[in-house]
């Protein structure tokens, strides 16, 4: 009897095997070139022939652990294929439910589609059996031209790190480093140099570590290279530094340039207004010209000393050039006025003093014109009376002097046709 119940068990299980559903992925891996138009495979076998299929394609999820998402969905009862909106455009469903088909066509494959890919399939009332396969797409990227850099300082006895990385890549590329010296000779690695992951370490670095260093991105698709050069200098030699100071020290000497130059500007400046100053200064206590005294008739100064004594002006005429006179300082004092105040208060003093002394010499007028045929004997006398102005002495300081009054014995006889002169305090 149990030998029965087994055989029926075991029957049942070979009954059950046979018509359950079977979905089938050739390979587990597929590899195509990243732009690339690819087709991915899958079959399926039902327990009998279904009445209603649905048949779908899902990738994994970008974070691990996450919910797988579904790209396209196929409903053989109404002939439909719904596509996500990431894929429209380069996404088909390739589907013959009699024959056991549902191919997934990619067009223009990218990076991002380097992912787990999933075939299900769903029948009413029978999920026994095998509903799903899984395969993974590789999508092959050549690396990018890697860059190399280096981390620290290039000095005696510094440790630094050579780094070198391709941005794309797939698979992920794997990096060597390769050295020579300054002689692009190969040379071998020093033992405590440690290469993973493209950083290159280097430690306790000396002159005799300085040269070229190549790095080497590859994968399976192609190869990239970078290099630098590494230059190892005394810490006193440091190019930094050593710019660093002479940069400052430029910047100082044009600093004290500029200072200087301000400074000569500025007294040069005082100078000028010192001895502009000191010039109307010695023009404004200049002493006038006494009457006569080297002047010539027009009113240029004579350096030989003119004395205008022997010319003969009358009222009128001295006047007119006393005018003249007045109206050549008035231009000169409007020159200077706005600056020049005090010139200008001593300059009218001047002027009023010149005219007082104009007035004095007009008084006498008549009498010049009275005795001028005494011109030979006003020469012999050297000494006059102030009451005989009109006798002047060729000398030109002795205008604003008077002479003591005549010696009776020293007259000359006074014709007869002519009445005696009469002195005034008589």
């Amino acid at each position: 009897m149990e030998r029965m119940m087994y055989t029926l068990t075991l029957l049942s299980m070979v009954l059950s095997g046979v018509g359950a559903v079977e979905v089938r992925i050739p390979k587990r891996v597929y590899e195509f070139a990243r732009g690339d138009n690819i087709t991915i495979p899958c079959t399926f076998k039902p327990k009998g022939p279904p009445k209603y299929v649905i048949i779908s394609w899902s990738v994994e999820a970008a974070v691990v652990g996450a919910k797988e998402i579904n790209i396209v969905t196929y409903y053989s009862a109404e002939k439909t294929t719904d596509i996500k909106a990431l894929y429209e455009g380069r996404l088909s469903l390739d589907v013959d439910v009699p024959a056991g088909k549902a191919n997934l066509k990619l067009s223009n494959i990218k990076l991002e589609d380097n992912k787990l890919f999933e075939c299900r399939l769903q029948i009413p009332s029978d999920d026994e059996g095998t509903p799903a396969a899984t395969t993974r797409l590789v999508v092959l990227v050549a690396p990018s031209t890697p860059v190399c850099k280096m981390q620290g300082k290039a000095e005696y006895g510094k440790n630094v790190n050579l780094t070198c990385l391709s941005e794309e890549g797939s698979p992920t590329p794997t990096y060597t480093w390769q050295s020579q010296d300054v002689r692009n000779m190969p040379r071998a690695r020093d033992p405590r140099t440690t290469d993973k992951g493209g950083i290159l370490s280097l430690y306790n670095i000396s002159k005799d570590t300085s040269g070229y260093f190549v790095c080497t991105s590859r994968n399976k698709i192609r190869s990239a290279t970078c290099n630098i050069t590494l230059t190892v200098m005394p810490p006193s030699m440091n190019i930094g530094s050593t710019a660093g100071i002479i940069g400052g020290v430029v910047a100082l000497l044009i600093v004290l340039i500029i200072v200087i130059y301000c400074c000569c500007c500025r007294k040069k400046k005082k100078d000028e207004e010192y001895a502009m100053g000191v010039r109307e200064e010695e023009y404004s206590d200049k002493e006038p010209a006494r009457n006569g005294d080297g002047r010539r008739p027009d009113g240029h100064e004579d350096p030989q000393g003119y004395d205008d004594s022997s010319v003969r002006r009358s009222p009128v005429e001295r006047n007119d050039r006393n005018e003249e006179r007045s109206e050549r300082d008035y231009d000169r004092r409007k020159d200077n006025e706005d600056g020049h105040s005090d010139y200008n208060d001593r300059r009218s003093d001047y002027d009023d003093r010149r005219s007082d002394y104009d007035d004095r010499r007009d008084r006498p007028s008549d009498r010049n014109e009275r005795y001028d045929d005494d011109d030979d004997r006003r020469d012999r006398r050297s000494d006059v009376d102030d009451r005989y102005d009109d006798r002047r002495d060729r000398r030109s300081d002795v205008d604003d002097r008077y002479d003591e009054p005549y010696d009776d014995r020293d007259r000359p006889p006074v014709p007869a046709n002519k009445p005696t002169r009469r002195h005034n305090d008589e």
